[in-house]
């Protein structure tokens, strides 16, 4: 994936965003716009909706926080049309699987008229989709809501020429509440010629994100599930406190630990976190146990100070446990600039150093909160492990009360020669990697869970109490919008489009679920 990201975005914009409320969700509202134009839409169709349901499956199946509270699609070929208004991510598995369904059918050959403003009219009618769905929650509920929300276009057509499109057709237009709009140009084998780059396009503050990625269905999947992440940039996550340097800022007194700020990512998915976890996973991983972080979108800043150097080659991978998560500088807004900069110089020459001196750093997890002098902390103990990349890896170590005994012979020298023989030639028969890649390793997990999704347990838990036949399609849609009248040709009848513009904002089970909250 080529991105043109660059750091000044860092700073861009956050300010507009203080208000909205995250504390229950990782990521703003999406709208995700599908460009089905042919001929490129025959050799994307396929591989773009297994990648959808691959992760909208893993995205629906994961406990915990709600990662996506918000999604909404929509396709644009002839015209612009919305599939899928908005709807919660979690718990509507059939709904967006019918949506994919619905994608996969859409015609993939045959003439189409060349408007270059379609995918402009389908970001001007997310913007008001947006508008009144809030406008109605606010008015329904009294709940924080998130008020900024981004969108996603993918297409297939040369990305600098649509960010030039979009740049003019919405510069008229309000955009206070699109946080950011993402172009994903999907290569057609010309991935070296589309990924030159340009300078940054903006628009009233707000960015426009040009991405390059692989025709394939690895590479779709990747980029959705970087939706899964929290890129929050509210607050820094994790606080690494360093014996006290000679680098630090001018306002710290002299006698101050060096602080080097930053943000903590996942580096996998917790398998605690989905269906049949007990059978694939010991729960190391639980948050709720005193030896685990977790990088959510809570507001904890954890804290490691740091009490040692250790050599790499000296500790044992069998006293590491959990799931590892990568720390790098953070990006908080709210930092002033000269201080964003200071730590991530301090964060590349800690890095480096490491690097250089084959070290891991032991640190002390201090506590959140100070506790009363007659309660007990229970300590947690982490290693910081460098890489040659900007980022460095942070596990949790064993400490003495769990560690178990374990007689650990030494390897004899002598063996018999056949034994040796026998497993040598074994080991000569096995195809030798020089990595390991694990995006070449499935274990079916995609299919265990939509097999889930399908049992019957399930659907009777999702099938709303009154069904009627003819909305098989997305119930809820925005106002029309007075743009240019559509052409001859459409993706539906003129009927079936007037039937569709009629209908509330929400459905039923929508209605339903905002009165009870």
């Amino acid at each position: 994936m080529n991105s043109r990201k660059t750091l000044s975005e860092t700073r861009r914009g956050y300010t507009a965003g203080k208000a909205y409320a995250t504390a229950h969700s990782w990521q703003l509202p999406q709208i995700l716009i599908v460009d089905v134009k042919p001929p490129f839409w025959a050799n994307t169709c396929s591989k773009l909706c297994e990648a959808l349901e691959n992760f909208f499956c893993l995205a629906c199946s994961l406990a915990g926080p709600c990662r996506i509270p918000l999604l909404s699609l929509y396709v644009v070929q002839n015209q612009h049309e919305c599939l899928l208004p908005f709807v919660q991510v979690k718990g509507s598995f059939p709904r967006l699987q019918t949506c994919i369904s619905e994608l996969r059918s859409l015609p993939r050959e045959g003439s189409f008229q060349q408007k270059g403003d379609r995918v402009m009219q389908a970001v001007q009618d997310g913007l008001q989709q947006f508008k009144q769905y809030t406008r109605h929650m606010l008015v329904a509920t009294a709940l924080d809501l998130c008020l900024l929300f981004q969108i996603t276009v993918l297409t297939s057509q040369p990305g600098k020429d649509m960010v030039k499109q979009l740049e003019t057709g919405l510069r008229e237009i309000d955009l206070v509440s699109l946080r950011k709009l993402q172009i994903i140009e999907i290569s057609q084998g010309d991935l070296l010629e589309s990924a030159d780059t340009a300078p940054d396009s903006a628009i009233l503050g707000m960015d426009i994100d040009l991405q390059t990625i692989e025709n394939d269905v690895v590479s779709l999947e990747t980029f959705f599930k970087t939706w899964l992440h929290d890129h929050s940039t509210d607050r820094e996550q994790l606080h690494l406190l360093l014996p006290p340097g000679g680098f630090r800022h001018f306002t710290a007194p002299r006698t101050s630990l060096t602080c080097v700020k930053c943000d903590i990512q996942e580096r996998l998915l917790s398998p605690a976190l989905l269906p049949g976890a007990a059978d694939v996973t010991v729960r190391t991983d639980d948050v709720n146990t005193p030896y685990q972080m977790a990088a959510s979108p809570a507001t904890t800043l954890y804290k490691l100070r740091v009490i040692k150097a250790l050599k790499a080659e000296g500790v044992c991978e069998s006293a590491l446990f959990g799931l590892p998560f990568i720390i790098k500088p953070t990006s908080c807004w709210q930092l002033d600039w000269d201080e964003l900069e200071m730590n991530q110089h301090n964060f590349h020459a800690l890095c480096h150093s490491l690097l250089k001196r084959d070290w891991m750093l032991l640190a002390k997890r201090e506590p959140q909160t100070v506790s009363p002098s007659w309660s007990i902390t229970v300590n947690s103990y982490y290693v910081i492990i460098p890489s040659d990349s900007f980022t460095l890896l942070v596990k949790a170590i064993a400490v003495r009360e769990l560690l178990l005994p374990c007689n650990v012979p030494a390897l004899p020298a002598d063996l018999p020669e056949t034994a040796l023989s026998t497993i040598e030639s074994a080991l000569n028969s096995l195809e030798v990697e020089p990595r390991y890649n694990p995006l070449h390793v499935k274990s079916n997990l995609y299919k265990y869970l939509v097999s889930e999704f399908s049992r019957p347990q399930y659907r009777q838990q999702a099938q709303p109490k009154e069904h009627h036949p003819g909305e098989r399609k997305a119930k809820a849609t925005v106002a029309p919008l007075p743009l240019a009248p559509p052409p001859p040709k459409a993706f539906r009848s003129s009927a079936a489009r007037k039937d569709a513009c009629e209908l509330p904002l929400f459905s039923d089970e929508d209605s339903e679920f905002l009165g009870s909250m």
